[in-house]
């Protein structure tokens, strides 16, 4: 009986852990599933959008490392790769995306296919893209505080890799860009009791360009939306404002949860660097201390003009 006992609390210092981990996702809306990387808004939008693969000029190489709500143990850290090249009307791309929070850890791999098609009038496109590949989450085993051979977090790692996908679809001319995705496909197929976190459901984007990249100053107001099950959706509205030849670049992005992302862009030849700050949640909310995100861009086989 005492040995039961101990296994019974066992399993609940184990169900307290998970449980930790899903209700930050709740208590804060824009958690690491939810809330997009900065450069998603603007230098790097085939990560949120396939169709947005192969979008740009020559073959297109993102890193980015975010580190979130430091202030807590276990805070959320994200490392994601993404590559996209363009044949003619084709786009193709690859990403690949981790984070931990707490015990949880996430790998994302997908391939992605993208369909650029011209439309009548000048610089007018409609663009499909669709994503496939794998999802694997796991726990660590090595920071539970719980017997070695403990059932629940062997069913939890026992889980194999699953199938998911992503569809979006965008309208592009020489100013305007609207958008729409359907990430985690596999949601939609299934559901796995183990989840502790429920991802993205959809995501709409509207901005507008003021200026061109050869004027002393340009801008590109924009508005997004993103929701996710069981979680009020978020809207965020900001701009991105450059410099002539995009030497300089300044972003800065409000949350419906309160919460602001400011960064900054250096570009050099080949190569653009964004550093990023978004502030905590504002209110009576838990203070997390802020989130810090690097990306480092690289473009490649660019067309010369």
């Amino acid at each position: 009986m005492k040995k039961l006992a101990m296994k019974n609390r066992m399993n609940m210092v184990l169900f307290a852990a998970l449980g930790i981990c899903g209700a930050l996702a709740i208590a804060l809306p824009a958690s690491a599933q939810i809330r997009p990387l900065g450069t998603q808004y603007y230098e790097n939008q085939y990560m949120s959008n396939p169709a947005f693969a192969g979008m740009g000029e020559g073959l297109n190489v993102n890193l980015s490392y975010r580190n979130q709500w430091r202030t807590i143990p276990g805070s959320p850290v994200t490392m994601a790769f993404s590559g996209d090249y363009r044949f003619e009307k084709v786009g193709v791309g690859l990403t690949v995306y981790n984070d931990k929070a707490g015990l949880i850890g996430r790998t994302r791999v997908m391939g992605s296919y993208a369909y650029h098609l011209p439309l009548n009038g000048e610089n007018k496109n409609l663009h499909f893209g669709l994503s496939l590949g794998v999802m694997k989450e796991n726990l660590d085993n090595n920071n539970i505080i719980a017997e070695p051979d403990d059932a629940l977090a062997q069913r939890f790692n026992q889980r194999k890799p699953f199938i998911d996908g992503d569809f979006g679809i965008a309208y592009t001319n020489e100013r305007f860009t609207i958008q729409g995705a359907l990430p985690n496909l596999s949601k939609f197929l299934q559901k796995d009791e183990l989840n502790m976190i429920d991802g993205s459901t959809y995501f709409a984007a509207m901005s507008y360009k003021i200026g061109t990249s050869l004027d002393v100053v340009s801008i590109e107001p924009k508005i997004s939306f993103r929701g996710a099950k069981d979680i009020e959706s978020i809207w965020d509205v900001g701009t991105n404002l450059k410099l002539e030849n995009n030497i300089l670049s300044f972003m800065g992005m409000y949350r419906s949860d309160k919460s602001s992302v400011f960064g900054v862009g250096v570009n050099y030849d080949k190569y653009f660097i964004q550093c990023f700050y978004t502030s905590q949640l504002a209110g009576d909310r838990m203070r997390t201390g802020g989130d810090f995100e690097l990306n480092l861009k690289i473009n490649l086989f660019k067309p010369e003009k």
